[in-house]
């Protein structure tokens, strides 16, 4: 195996970070308040549309839907770069990191090319109605309903933990489509316009303090039968293809190498009580987090891999989704505990070391074994489709 990129595929990397370089303000730390947040919501909205216009929101898709027919390992450079310089995310997982992946795997020519250049350009983003309050790791028990009267599908339910639900554009939307056969062999996807009549939103704050979830309703929302995707009563398949596409994103273990570079910078630093970096307890432990990162990149790059000869991940996937999991708990803890009583403070706070991002950091990774598909569920996939055990 070949660890290095070729000389082209380096050149692109540089080319982003000079754009970067270019288009990110100094000092500028994320856009982790972004979805509450006026100002940083309108950068994000023009820093993707920059992306949108030179074709870098989405250069592995072809170039008639707005992309630059690059591969998907220039995909995932242009991702891990953006994650760790933490650029203005601007729907990407949901927009280019799954939906776009998705259609590009099961919609019809004709929605494709209505849907893919919008999102391509960074002018429409998505978001994802999978989970239901008493529906989350099994799926196929979804009770929204979606029946068909006329040229249209009517939609009654609700969808809950709905990631950028209040500034989404469109929803990528599971629905119980037939009554009358096995749950999983039930179930239908549709485009859906967030802005369709019948459709509320109410924000769930999380842990924290965070408004990234939503809770949302649909009373009598009219879709167009034409924006069926897959296929009637296919969306069971749809949904296991758009999850491998959410499990393969490598942002998650570009940030936590943001997150464990910055660490290292700080230990380095004096502080009250001496300098961290000094003790061998807390250079081992970085090392070692320095480590697991590095793995599970390369997790990543394999998943990339696999995309580029044209399969579709699945526990391989699942693989990625473990390991960083774990590692983005493991990074929040160290950090947390290597600043003390610093480690507490929020951001915003007069007092918070490195703008309060470790203890956010620390807050969110709770939920990495859950999000996505738990870590049982991916350890089930492991061992069933990777291994080839039983099952239990």
């Amino acid at each position: 195996m070949e660890f290095k990129f070729p000389a082209e595929t380096e050149q692109w990397r540089s080319e982003l970070r000079a754009f970067l370089k270019q288009e990110i303000p100094p000092g500028f730390e994320g856009d982790d308040d972004f979805f509450d947040n006026e100002d940083q919501m309108a950068f994000a909205r023009q820093f993707t549309k920059k992306l949108g216009a030179r074709g870098w929101f989405a250069p592995a898709w072809p170039e008639k839907y707005g992309g630059l027919g690059k591969s998907q390992i220039e995909q995932m450079i242009l991702n891990e770069e953006l994650a760790y310089h933490r650029a203005p995310s601007g729907g990407r997982l949901f927009t280019i990191g799954i939906t776009g992946p998705t259609m590009l795997v099961h919609a019809n020519d004709e929605q494709k090319g209505r849907y893919l250049p919008g999102m391509a350009a960074g002018d429409t983003w998505y978001c994802q109605g999978f989970s239901e309050p008493g529906s989350g790791s099994d799926l196929a028990s979804m009770e929204t309903k979606a029946v068909r009267d006329g040229d249209d599908y009517v939609i009654n339910g609700q969808k809950i933990w709905t990631s950028n639900g209040h500034v989404a554009d469109k929803m990528l939307l599971l629905a119980r489509t037939n009554q009358e056969v096995p749950k999983h062999k039930g179930i239908s996807a549709f485009i859906l316009d967030m802005k369709t009549p019948g459709i509320s939103v109410q924000g769930i704050p999380n842990i924290a303090y965070r408004h990234d979830f939503n809770h949302v309703f649909f009373e009598d929302v009219r879709v167009p039968a034409k924006d069926l995707m897959g296929g009637l009563d296919n969306g069971w398949y749809v949904a296991t293809t758009t999850l491998d596409f959410e499990r393969s994103n490598i942002a998650a273990i570009s940030g936590a190498r943001r997150t464990i570079h910055d660490l290292i910078r700080w230990a380095k630093e004096t502080h009250a009580g001496g300098r961290p970096w000094d003790k061998d307890s807390v250079r081992t432990k970085l090392a070692d987090l320095a480590v697991e990162v590095e793995v599970g990149r390369l997790c990543a790059y394999r998943t990339a891999w696999l995309q580029a000869k044209g399969d579709v991940p699945n526990y391989e996937a699942s693989i990625g989704k473990v390991w960083m999991a774990l590692l983005g708990i493991k990074v929040g803890n160290a950090g947390v505990n290597l600043m003390g009583a610093y480690g507490q403070l929020q951001p915003g706070s007069k007092w918070a070391q490195l703008h309060g991002r470790v203890l956010t950091g620390y807050l969110l990774s709770m939920s990495g074994p859950i999000g996505g598909g738990t870590s049982e569920i991916q350890r089930n996939i492991i061992a069933q489709r990777g291994l080839g055990l039983p099952r239990g």
